[in-house]
């Protein structure tokens, strides 16, 4: 289910991006395409993971996925870049409550043992996702067109939809958490470690949409075709797919933070590559390098989070990370869009390596020391 439902919305940054730049959009209007994605997770994901607490997982990702479903069928209805706006508004304001339920509750099934097992394979079928909605997007643009391809990318959320509407038992059952009178997700982020990881899953996941976001720009820049730009896209995928099958081995034989400190330096690396190759083989080797790193380190800080929350406060910890990630889902698009106009490729993709090898930097110095993270939360 995760993995359908995400392939909808991760194909939708594909036929977005192409949709607009064959309507002919700058990298700049592009760039507020892809920050309105942020816009509503950055102001109510707290408040989405408080309401998963307390009603239970089935409303809320059933809200996120039929609203995944009815945005990507507005272009038809709408044609014309006016309706992307609102397009990716819906997406972004829907998703969060199927995301953030999710992630919610991974930690609470099983056993603490268990934890960096269960997050590796929810992000598992995250990566599937990867893979499969941008390898769809592409191949639908180059066969049947830019709108139709929004049709493929709905019929994802068919049957999750279903299977919620009709069969909720399925769900795993988790215990319900609900935040103490008074209780400020300020609190959270105060805790200087926790912090940390916060600000560390930011900059991953703004690399992470950067790359989902510039590699069409920069791929139809040098003339690759829809189905290149898909595929590579797609190598992405795999990488993290490749990793996550690693890492509950990885998480037995290396703490959390020392994995996601090595990821954001592995992830450093491959984007200094990108703009020294136009050949797609090329390209799709730099991906893969850069998902080995993205696709290592998102879980690692969903499991450090849950451990450094305060008791009874992991789904709300989980908001907090969301509200974070999209603060910088909503800058960095704008940013680089605007620094990708005015100057190039060259320094977007270098500027990203300087920002995730700070970010690597962070935690090594944030969440040093035996002590760090060392206690496990049963």
């Amino acid at each position: 289910m995760c993995g359908l439902n995400h392939s909808g919305f991760g194909g939708s940054r594909v036929a977005i991006s192409l949709y607009a730049l064959q309507l002919g959009v700058n990298q700049f209007t592009l760039g507020i395409l892809m920050a309105l994605y942020a816009l509503a997770p950055m102001l109510f994901a707290v408040a989405i993971g408080r309401f998963a607490d307390r009603v239970g997982p089935r409303l809320p990702m059933l809200i996120g996925t039929v609203g995944v479903g009815v945005a990507l069928l507005l272009p038809l209805i709408f044609p014309g870049i006016a309706a992307l706006y609102v397009v990716t508004l819906l997406l972004g304001s829907t998703f969060p409550f199927f995301f953030v339920t999710v992630h919610g509750m991974t930690g609470d099934i099983g056993d603490p043992e268990d934890r960096a097992r269960n997050y590796a394979l929810v992000s598992l079928g995250f990566s599937a996702a990867g893979f499969i909605g941008p390898f769809a997007a592409g191949l639908a643009i180059d066969h049947i067109g830019h709108l139709p391809a929004f049709i493929v990318l709905a019929g994802f959320t068919v049957v999750p939809a279903l299977l919620l509407w009709l069969k909720p038992g399925f769900l795993p059952k988790r215990a319900h958490h609900v935040a103490k009178e008074g209780a400020s997700a300020l609190d959270l982020w105060r805790i200087p470690r926790l912090r940390n990881v916060f600000l560390a899953s930011g900059v991953l996941s703004a690399a992470w949409d950067l790359f989902q976001f510039y590699l069409p720009v920069y791929g139809h820049q040098i003339g690759l075709s829809a189905s290149a730009i898909g595929s590579i896209l797609a190598v992405f995928a795999l990488a993290t797919f490749t990793i996550r099958l690693a890492l509950p081995r990885m998480a037995r034989r290396f703490r959390e933070e020392d994995i996601i400190t090595g990821a954001f330096f592995v992830a450093a690396f491959a984007f200094a590559l990108f703009p020294f190759f136009e050949n797609g083989y090329a390209l799709a080797a730099c991906s893969f390098v850069l998902g080995l790193g993205l696709g290592c380190g998102q879980p690692m800080s969903m499991s450090l989070i849950y451990v450094l929350s305060p008791p009874g406060r992991a789904a709300e910890s989980s908001g907090l990370r969301v509200v974070v990630n999209n603060v910088m889902h909503l800058i960095v698009p704008i940013a680089f869009g605007s620094l990708g106009t005015a100057f190039g490729y060259m320094p977007v993709f270098l500027s990203n390596t300087v920002m995730l090898a700070g970010g690597g930097e962070l935690i090594r110095r944030g969440l040093k020391g035996p002590a760090a993270v060392s206690a496990r939360r049963a």
